[in-house]
């Protein structure tokens, strides 16, 4: 009888390595995917608590021009000031309800001489050329903004852009496009356009929407991948098993052993008959399905 000596052997060593490698790199997925929920969840939160809140004159929010919280995302900031239009950027590349285009970046001047970049929304792409077919004027004069802030994003290593153009608002670039007028640029946050008094004689670029309160699956993967792990130490115990069973064949107590399971296997199987009894059925059962489609029907 060789009982378990083989289970010790170089090769199942080796086997019962790779399952550690492998339930060490599933649950290194799950706490990825872990950290991935507590990001998602960390978003919600910030939409939950500052979207719909008062808004705030922006000084008093932001303390200077380079300060920003990752807390103070979607906060409604107020602002007064005179549009730069023809310091407009288009930001490429932007989806929104499924198609391409641009967003508007329209820098407000303040009334203290600095800058803050507000996003007007959003416009499609043009019919026939790469820019959009109009771009809506902002209001010309002093205009009152409420905007959320957002923070700037980073730059995309090889993304260029045409002249007018950005590919991504990342605001130490935009305020260096702007070094020309002189004036301190906002370089810690920029400003999702909700509201401008007097509103402009055009409609507006679409206006973003309020992100969805969705956390996504990453709970469910965190928890699959877990199950992932074990199934590599069950796969070896399988193998384990599977093999004895063969290098046992001939001793006594594993053949009585298999008769066993092969004895309940054969319960669990369906019988001859029962297999007889369920083809006649099927076959009953189309005859007389063919036989109401074929009876006329009744006038009336």
């Amino acid at each position: 009888m060789n009982n378990w000596r083989f289970a010790f052997s170089r090769r199942y060593f080796g086997y019962l390595a790779f399952a550690i490698i492998f339930a060490i790199a599933c649950v290194l997925l799950s706490m990825w995917q872990v950290a991935r929920r507590e990001e998602a969840l960390d978003a919600i939160a910030k939409v939950t608590n500052n979207y719909e809140s008062a808004p705030l004159p922006l000084d008093e929010v932001l303390a200077d021009s380079k300060s920003f919280a990752g807390s103070q995302e979607w906060t409604p900031v107020t602002m007064t000031g005179t549009y730069l239009e023809r310091e407009q950027l288009l930001v490429r590349n932007r989806p929104y309800g499924g198609s391409p285009g641009f967003e508007v970046l329209t820098p407000l001047q303040l009334k203290d001489g600095s800058i803050f970049i507000v996003d007007r929304g959003w416009l499609p792409n043009g019919s026939k050329q790469d820019l959009p077919d109009t771009i809506p004027a902002a209001p010309t004069g002093e205009v009152t903004v409420e905007a959320r802030l957002k923070p700037g994003e980073p730059t995309l290593p090889g993304r260029s852009a045409p002249a007018g153009q950005v590919a991504t608002i990342n605001l130490p670039q935009i305020a260096d496009a702007l070094s020309d007028t002189g004036e301190t640029v906002y370089s810690g946050a920029y400003g999702l356009m909700a509201s401008e008094s007097p509103a402009a004689a055009d409609p507006r670029p679409a206006a973003a929407v309020k992100p969805e309160a969705d956390e996504g699956p990453h709970l469910s993967y965190a928890i699959q991948w877990i199950v992932f792990a074990f199934f590599g130490f069950f796969g070896l115990g399988y193998a384990i098993r599977q093999e004895y069973r063969i290098l046992n064949a001939d001793d006594p107590e594993e053949r009585e052993r298999a008769a066993v399971r092969d004895r309940k296997a054969r319960a669990k199987a369906p019988s001859d008959a029962d297999i007889e009894d369920a083809i006649l059925d099927a076959a009953g059962n189309c005859r007389r399905r063919g036989a109401n489609h074929s009876r006329p029907m009744r006038s009336a």
